[in-house]
């Protein structure tokens, strides 16, 4: 009996587990970011600014690149290896067949297996595209101000950012803008680049001395001066590292997150985007509640017939839910709420 107690579990059951229990915390991830999302778009008229609050809350959070990588990065890593295991050894069987393979497509779950494994293709292409993208291609570049941040984005013009950028307060600039103002062969010469800090001049207090101090005013002056000047400097770099292209703008914002909402805009109003984010969001949502049925099952909480159809109906009910969310975030945040 020692012995058997004793005995070492096997590592494809602990693998197993621990994919099961990365899969449930997705599932939670994925419901909180579709409910950010949805923000952007359900409350007419409120130009997103619970979505503004919930990404500005996130991104001030300390150590948000640590927090990234250990509770989402390693859990979708964790999830994603084993799963490529299970779809390398996935036999579907619902599929019409010639009576050389099993065919019992009669039968939910055996439906559900077969759609696990398209989806899980969908999301291993999906994720990637869709991290390369918000976190990589659109990320919007930081300019450090004093002891604030300026966020610069690039956006197609369209009719509704005249009034929008009023709203937000957002400041839009052209390539004529900049060329005005930032010309190439003046980089080197730092007297035209604190006209670019006009912007935002109520984000720097004037430097003083307290009366009666020992402190060296005209030192500190100059020192201070040295700074505004590498941050005018850093400034107008950023600017002329973007290639604007005619019909296009730079956006700077004050806020991470103003500048996400107007990024997630951006990307729905082409409706390529609209129709492959619409696949990714019904794949992820069928995946994850189809995935915490199985938890339920493997986990033991759903051990009889009675649990099992109450905990069914409690998923399909979450399912819809999410895909309301997902969906309205895709095809609202631009078209419904955030068009003019």
């Amino acid at each position: 009996m020692t012995n058997v107690m004793q005995k070492e579990l096997p590592k494809e059951f602990v693998w197993r587990r621990l994919h099961s229990l990365t899969g449930f915390f997705l599932v939670l991830f994925l419901f909180e970011h579709l409910l950010t999302n949805s923000q952007a778009a359900l409350w007419i008229g409120d130009d997103g600014s619970g979505f503004i609050r919930a990404v500005n809350f996130i991104h001030s959070l300390p150590y948000l690149n640590v927090i990234e990588v250990c509770l989402l990065g390693i859990p979708i890593a964790v999830h994603m290896v084993w799963g490529v295991q299970y779809l390398r050894t996935a036999q579907p069987n619902s599929a019409s067949s010639d009576g050389s393979k099993p065919s019992l497509g009669q039968y939910g779950r055996n439906r559900a297996y077969t759609w696990q494994r398209i989806t899980s293709w969908i999301l291993l292409l999906g994720i990637f595209l869709h991290v390369g993208q918000m976190r990589f291609m659109n990320y919007p570049s930081t300019v450090h101000i004093g002891n604030s941040k300026l966020y610069v984005a690039p956006l197609e013009m369209d009719e509704g950012l005249y009034t929008l950028s009023e709203r937000l307060n957002v400041q839009l600039i052209d390539s004529e803008w900049i060329e005005d103002q930032v010309p190439k062969e003046s980089l080197d010469n730092l007297d035209v680049f604190p006209k670019l800090l006009s912007f935002y001049t109520h984000l720097q207090d004037p430097f003083s001395s307290p009366k009666g101090s020992e402190l060296d005013e005209e030192k500190a002056a100059k020192y201070v001066q040295a700074q505004h000047n590498r941050e005018s400097q850093a400034f107008a770099e950023t600017l002329r590292s973007y290639e604007i292209e005619e019909g296009q703008v730079l956006a700077l914002v004050p806020e991470f997150g103003t500048i996400t909402l107007l990024i997630v805009r951006e990307t729905f109003k082409v409706p390529l985007f609209i129709l492959l984010y619409s696949i990714f969001v019904v794949s992820a949502v069928f995946h994850a509640c189809n995935g915490l049925w199985t938890f339920c099952m493997t986990w033991g909480i759903a051990g009889d017939t009675v649990s099992q159809k109450r905990i069914s109906r409690a998923v399909i009910a979450l399912m819809l839910l999410l895909m309301f969310l997902g969906l309205s975030a895709v095809w609202g945040t631009y078209w419904v709420n955030l068009r003019f």
